[in-house]
This record gives structure tokens, sequence and C-alpha cells, in this order.
């Protein structure tokens, strides 16, 4: 087997179990190892620490598969790891009122770059790594042999590909295509998901449990959801008991799905409000207009993909959250957001801070939040917590 050979004094990540080997820390390679290909990582002094898969276009030259350099990577080790994933699921009593979850988070279920999420009866994969892609025939096989579904879909149209030198793919892989709208269930509402071409994979299965407490936080409220996509924080909040719900999305078409929505479960449109704009923008005519709310989600993109891009990104977030804090009423209630995993949440924390120290609000942190349980952050990957959040409340 072709191996990586580790520079000297590099291999303490590996020892604890980081599953990445970046470029900077390889010294040499033996052999010639293609994309994808399974390769030995060697400290310098001989030893063997683990088995990953080779990726000679990307910064991250190496994602582990495995620890245990005598593991063998063959079809039976993917069949073993996604038994384990879907197993781990089956025990998360947060999915027992929804047909919609994440089966594979990446390296958190020991799957670097292989994303799987479950709509109804549907898996939509994704192959963001080289050694993914390699074993993509592999990987559909095992979800086909363990899960009840009719079809499996491909959306590996992320810039994640591109960097690691492949091209972007999607479209149907096995079994019945999905239709254009799938519906899932997610506790007492329903929702239509477009997994062909909708964001990530189609809905933002990692906000499950946010929603439901937005809903706790809604009863007579005037709500504002901002970046709204196809209003599922919205829907939470009018069963929670809002009085009005506006939302605020640049896309017009997602706007008319989460008019479906609000159709779909039966809630009074007369209450809610579609607005189609920039949000920045919006959020400052509401300002200028002296409109107020009681309620204030910001759920934005993600805004700092590379390190590199993490002031600019700061600055964005800043930009909201100051706006959110102006347009609230005293004792209101703001849920902010980043999904920018180079944001931390210490940083992210200091960025809501500073926000509201500039719009002259004292406010609390009354939740501390994070990605769905089905989306796990692995102890030894800290980078896998990439959504951090807080619903703070402003004083009266």
């Amino acid at each position: 087997m072709n191996a990586v050979v580790i520079k000297k004094g590099r291999e303490a990540s590996l020892l604890r179990h980081h599953p990445w080997v970046f470029s900077g820390a390889v010294a040499r390679l033996v052999g010639k190892p293609k994309r994808g290909e399974t390769v030995r990582i060697q400290a310098a002094d001989g030893r063997t620490l683990a088995v990953g898969a080779y990726s000679p276009d990307s910064q991250i030259r190496v994602r582990l598969w495995d620890h245990d350099p005598q593991t063998a990577i063959d079809a039976a080790f993917f069949h073993h790891r996604l038994e384990r994933a879907i197993a781990w699921r089956g025990r998360l009593p947060q999915l027992r009122d929804t047909n919609a979850w994440r089966i594979v988070n990446g390296e958190s279920d020991g799957l670097p770059g292989v994303v799987v999420d479950r709509y109804a009866d549907f898996a939509v994969c994704q192959f963001l790594s080289a050694g993914a892609d390699l074993w993509r025939e592999e990987i559909v096989a095992a979800l086909r042999a363990q899960l009840p579904i009719k079809g499996v879909f491909e959306r590996s149209d992320t810039d994640a590909r591109r960097k690691e030198g492949l091209p972007p793919s999607m479209g149907p892989i096995w079994g019945v295509p999905p239709p254009e709208l799938i519906d899932i269930t997610e506790g007492p509402l329903r929702f239509q998901v477009d997994v062909q071409t909708g964001h990530k994979t189609g809905f933002y299965l990692d906000q499950r449990e946010n929603r439901r407490l937005v809903a706790a936080y809604s009863p007579g409220a005037h709500v504002l959801n901002a970046f709204a996509y196809t209003g599922a924080f919205g829907l939470w909040a009018l069963a929670g008991g809002a009085e009005t719900v506006t939302h605020l999305e640049a896309s017009a078409d997602a706007l008319t799905q989460a008019d479906v929505h609000t159709a779909l479960n039966g809630f009074d449109s007369a209450k809610v409000s579609l607005i189609t704009a920039d949000v920045f923008k919006q959020l400052r005519i509401y300002r200028d207009q002296g409109q107020r709310f009681d309620l204030v989600i910001l759920d934005p993109p993600k805004f700092a993909a590379a390190a590199g891009q993490v002031s600019k990104a700061a600055r964005g977030y800043k930009d909201i959250n100051l706006l959110a804090f102006r347009l609230l009423r005293p004792g209101g209630t703001l849920f902010t957001f980043s999904c920018s995993g180079h944001v931390d949440g210490a940083l992210f924390q200091k960025i809501v801070f500073d926000a509201a120290l500039d719009a002259g609000c004292t406010v609390k942190i009354l939740h501390d939040l994070g990605q769905a349980p089905d989306h796990p952050v692995a102890l030894n990957f800290p980078e896998s917590r990439y959504l951090k959040g807080f619903a703070v409340g402003i004083e009266g």
C-alpha cells in the first residue's frame, strides 16, 4: 500500500485522533497514490499511525478512514460504518416524530466527506472528498441494503468538491427519481422539500430543535423571520401562537414555497407577510420606519467559506445583529445563528455582544444553540461544530 509520511513532530494531532492531515504536514510520499486511494499514514520514525484517503489537490491531503492501521477499507467497512450511523439515529428521541433527518454527518460518523440525508422514502447523498467519491458505489449499496428507501439522489454540487479536484455531480443514482417536492413531517408540521435544487440537500435539518424552541417564545408575538428560505422558523412561530410572521428572503421562489407551507399547515395567511428583498437593506428600511418586533430570527447563509474571510464575515454578522437589536421591543427575543465553520462560538458571542452594546441594549443569553443531534459533533473533531447560535433576551 502507498503511504504518506508525516514530518517529524507533526503527528500530535493524529495521536489525538484528529481525522485530517494537511499538506504542510506531509514530508514525502511512498509510491504514487491516486486520487481517493487508501494510503497508510506514517510518522517520521516509520510507525504506521492510520489509514486514509489521499487527495492530491486538497489542502487536506489525507482524510482518515481509521486510526487502526490494520483496518481494511472495503465494502464491509462502509457497510459497518453506515450501520453504526443508522443505529445511532435510532436512539435519538428527537427523531421519533419526523421522517427527515441526517443519516451520515461526515467525519463525525467516521466517513469523511460523506453526507447522507433522509427525506421520507429517499436518501440524498453528497460525496465531498476524493475518498468518498471513489467509494460512492459501495456507500450507495450499503444504503440500499440497510434503509427501506425508494431512491438515492446525489447533490454533490458544492464548492468543496472543487477543492478536492472533483467536478460537481448531481442526479439520481439508484431507484426511483425523487418527485419535484417531497412531503416531510416535523412534529405536527408538514413541509415540501425540493431535494434537486433546494439549499444544501433541500432543507435545513440541522435547525430542527431550534425551530421548536422558537415556538415556545412565540405566543402573541410579532415575528420577523429574516433569511427565511421556505419559512420553517416562521411556521413553528405560528404553531406556537405568533400573532404575525414576516418572512424576509431574497429568493421569490423560496417565499412562494413558504406561502404554500402556510396553507399546507392550515395557518391563516392574513397573519403572514412575504417580503422579497435584500435582507441587509430591508432591515435598515424597517429601522428607519420605526418598525418593531417581539421576536427576530436571523439564520443567514455562510458568511465565511475560508479563514481569510472571517474579518469580513464578522462585520456582516455585527451589522445584521445590530439592526436586529434596534428592531426589537424591550423584552423582545433574538434568535441569531452563524453556520460559518471558521467563525467559532467565542467569536460569534463577542460579535453579538458588541452589536448589543452599540445598540444600547442590555441582553442576556437565554439559550446557547447548535446543530441538531443527528448532526453530531465529534469531540476529536471540533470543526464539526459548525452551527452556532444564541437566543438572547432584551431587558424591558
